[in-house]
C-alpha cells in the first residue's frame, strides 16, 4: 500500500504549493489526498484581524457585517477548490483525492490517520495572524493531538508556518 499525504488546505492549491508538496518525496510512491473544509463558521474577531492584515476590506467588512457562505454555498466553494487542487497534482504528474470537511477538519484529519497509511500531514494555509500566534491554528492542533509529523505552509511562499 502507498504512503498517504493528507494535505489540509483552505483554499485552492497554488501550482507553486504543489511543487513543494511533491517535492518533499522525490521518486517515492505517494498518494495525495486534499481536504478541504466548508467554511461557514470562522472565529469573528481572528477572521477580521486576518482579512484586515492582507488589506482584504471588503472581506472583514463584509465578515464584520455578518454574510458568511451558507452550507451550501461553503460546500461548493470547498468542491471548486478541491478540484483546482487535484488538477494541479494532476499537472505535477501526481494522482491526488480530495473530500470536503466540516468547519473543523481535525475530525477528518484523526480519522484518516486512525485508518493508516498516513506518513504527513501537510497543511497549507494563508498566515493568520492570532490563531498561528497563539498556536490554535490547524497545524498546531495536529502536531498536538495526532502521531505524524505535520508541516505548514504559507500558500503560494515557501515560507514555513
Amino acid at each position: 500500500m502507498n504512503d498517504t499525504i493528507l494535505v489540509l488546505t483552505e483554499d485552492t492549491l497554488a501550482d507553486s504549493d504543489v511543487r513543494q508538496i511533491v517535492d518533499l518525496h522525490p521518486g517515492d510512491e505517494i498518494a495525495y489526498r486534499v481536504l478541504v473544509p466548508a467554511d461557514t463558521d470562522r472565529p469573528l474577531i481572528p477572521w477580521i484581524v486576518d482579512a484586515l492584515s492582507l488589506g482584504e476590506l471588503r472581506e472583514a467588512w463584509n465578515r464584520a457585517t455578518g454574510h458568511e457562505p451558507d452550507r451550501t454555498q461553503a460546500r461548493q466553494t470547498a468542491a471548486e477548490q478541491i478540484a483546482g487542487s487535484v488538477a494541479a497534482f494532476a499537472a505535477a504528474g501526481r494522482q491526488a483525492t480530495g473530500e470536503i470537511t466540516e468547519d473543523d477538519p481535525l475530525p477528518a484529519l484523526r480519522s484518516a490517520v486512525a485508518g493508516g497509511g498516513v506518513r504527513e500531514i501537510v497543511v497549507v494555509t494563508y498566515p493568520h495572524a492570532v490563531e498561528d500566534t497563539f498556536h490554535t491554528d490547524w497545524a498546531s492542533r495536529a502536531r498536538d493531538e495526532l502521531h505524524v509529523p505535520v508541516l505548514h505552509l504559507y500558500s503560494g511562499t515557501s515560507r514555513l508556518g
